[in-house]
């Protein structure tokens, strides 16, 4: 087959990727469901590879009139999917009574768009409080009982060690996902969010009588064995952890039991985001409970969350930290064998203290095999005025990789995509593929300077040049770049030239490759340089 496929030429041999994936996943209503092959993983939407490469829009933004204002952007960005919030107060206004009207039109208003929906279930929890449950559980304090402080004081979050509290909740997202199963049977939904930033904000755990209740009990089996520990009380077993990882053991028994009542209505990939353990002050001792929300599936309580949550699929992190190290750290501790890395939401589309270079997060995720990524804060893309370098970096950055995004997710769960991001520092980059070396060099530092580059960006004094390399067949390859230069070369100790046999200028169109010219002469000379808007290339190597 892979010889078959080398003769096929370039323009088809996406379709036959795609086609074989198709071939064993099924038929294009076949639902959504994350793949994990060799340590690598995707999401599967219509049986074929599917990278969320997406954007959040505002806490207030999920509704049909407000939507209306942000589909620009997201054409502009050529974004595929919209992660849009679902609202339990305006879903379930009085207690078993639903109104999915507004649920309605946003699936409505995407399909108009043709782009794909997660949608965000803001239950019980957004951001470590209670804000968007109904009134009727607000107002019945007795019924729906608070958290309470150590001192006895009542908090503004919902105690997860009451049933009361999850039968609620369990029974409206049921409602939710059997309402989906009715209407969406095209899958214009790909992923579910359960909870946002969940946890507690106010008091490390519940000290109410459910919680003090429970928390003189033993630690329970699965929570022990994960551990590493022996039998015992929370306190006997974790010492001064003892009451975060009992509340990371309550708030994760509660959304999986919310999670898995949603999947037997309709079994959609499901996730739960966290607000980070130490998003500012890192690496300084950071207290649950006050300065991130306590319980949350944070790193240091995902061995709980994996022990006491097998219905949530991914554990993934939302990422606000300033600085690009950071950045990656966190991406490496969330990615692991058992948690395919996901990014649902990241800083880019706002100002953010000591923070700039934003463009470069989405290439960082891409290398990392991440199944996606988006940036928080849609609304703030107006393009009716004019954008700053930060901005102009972004967009470009999402209309590039946008402009492909089926085949780089069948390059990318194939093992076959590499990125190169400029920091400072830092001069060039060597992306190594086999026999092969992509040399990923960034401005000012060219000799001889490379004027594509230099008089056609409006972000390069950013310093977030980027490229994409992904390998296609032994000496052919598929490249993306943003101001950098590209060269490729040979074995150090072949001893042979390398030469550039076919350079292809492009666009997709489904997975169709349609070339619009050859680059040659002044846009080859020096290696492959890219302007601000960046390019897509098919290249063929060769040495002599």
């Amino acid at each position: 087959m892979e010889r078959l496929v080398r003769g096929m030429g370039w323009a088809v041999r996406g379709v036959v990727a795609l086609g074989m994936f198709a071939g064993v996943a099924g038929s294009a209503q076949e639902l959504p469901r994350l793949v994990q092959e060799q340590g690598r993983a995707t999401l599967m939407v219509d049986g074929k590879p599917y990278l969320v490469l997406g954007a959040q829009v505002d806490n207030s933004s999920g509704w049909p009139e407000r939507l209306k204002q942000i589909w620009p952007a997201a054409e502009r960005m050529r974004l595929n999917t919209l992660e849009v919030p679902v609202y339990w107060e305006q879903m379930e206004p009085e207690r078993g009574r639903f109104d999915f009207k507004v649920v309605d039109d946003v699936l409505a208003q995407a399909r108009e768009h043709k782009v794909r929906l997660v949608l965000l279930w803001f239950g019980t929890w957004k951001n470590g409080k209670m804000h968007y449950v109904p009134q009727w559980v607000k107002q019945d304090v007795v019924g729906y009982p608070r958290m309470r402080t150590k001192e006895g004081k009542a908090i503004d979050v919902l105690s997860p060690n009451a049933a009361a509290n999850l039968d609620a909740d369990r029974t409206a997202f049921s409602a939710l996902m059997k309402h989906l199963r009715e209407v969406d049977a095209q899958h214009t939904v790909v992923m579910m969010q359960v909870e946002n930033e969940s946890g507690s904000l106010g008091s490390v755990r519940d000290f109410g009588p459910a919680g003090q209740q429970e928390f003189k009990g033993p630690v329970p089996a699965e929570v022990v064995q994960a551990a590493g520990k022996s039998a015992g009380s929370w306190t006997q077993v974790f010492g001064e952890d003892a009451d975060e990882t009992f509340a990371a053991w309550s708030v994760a028994r509660y959304i999986n039991a919310v999670t898995a009542a949603g999947k037997k209505e309709l079994a959609l990939p499901m996730y739960v985001n966290n607000w980070l353990k130490s998003p500012r002050a890192y690496p300084v001792t950071t207290i649950p409970g006050e300065d991130y929300p306590s319980g949350g599936p944070t790193i240091n309580m995902m061995a709980v969350w994996k022990a006491v949550a097998p219905a949530i699929d991914v554990l993934a992190p939302d990422i606000y930290v300033p600085n690009s190290e950071r950045y990656r750290g966190v991406m490496k501790d969330f990615h692991t064998a058992a948690n395919p890395l996901l990014i649902p939401e990241s800083l880019g589309f706002e100002p953010f203290p000591g923070a700039s270079g934003y463009a470069r997060y989405l290439f960082y995720a891409v290398g990392d095999g991440a199944i996606g990524f988006a940036n928080f804060g849609l609304d703030r893309v107006h393009l009716d005025e004019p954008l700053n370098a930060e901005m102009m970096a972004q967009i470009e950055g999402f209309r590039l990789l946008g402009s492909f995004d089926r085949e780089l997710a069948v390059l990318s769960f194939a093992g076959k995509v590499q990125t190169a991001v400029e920091e400072n520092g830092i001069a060039q980059r060597e992306l190594a593929f086999g026999t092969w070396r992509a040399v990923v060099s960034y401005p000012p530092a060219y000799d001889p300077p490379a004027s594509p580059v230099s008089t056609s960006s409006d972000t390069t004094q950013l310093r977030v040049g980027r490229a994409m390399v992904a390998q296609l067949g032994s000496d052919e390859f598929l490249v993306a770049g943003i101001d950098c230069r590209v060269q490729f070369a040979g074995s150090i100790h072949s001893g042979k030239q390398v030469q550039l046999l076919q350079v292809e200028e492009g666009r997709y169109e489904g997975t169709r490759w349609i070339p619009t010219r050859l680059w040659n002469g002044d846009e080859t000379d020096y290696g492959l340089n890219f302007g601000g808007k960046g390019s897509l290339l098919r290249v063929k190597v060769g040495s002599y």
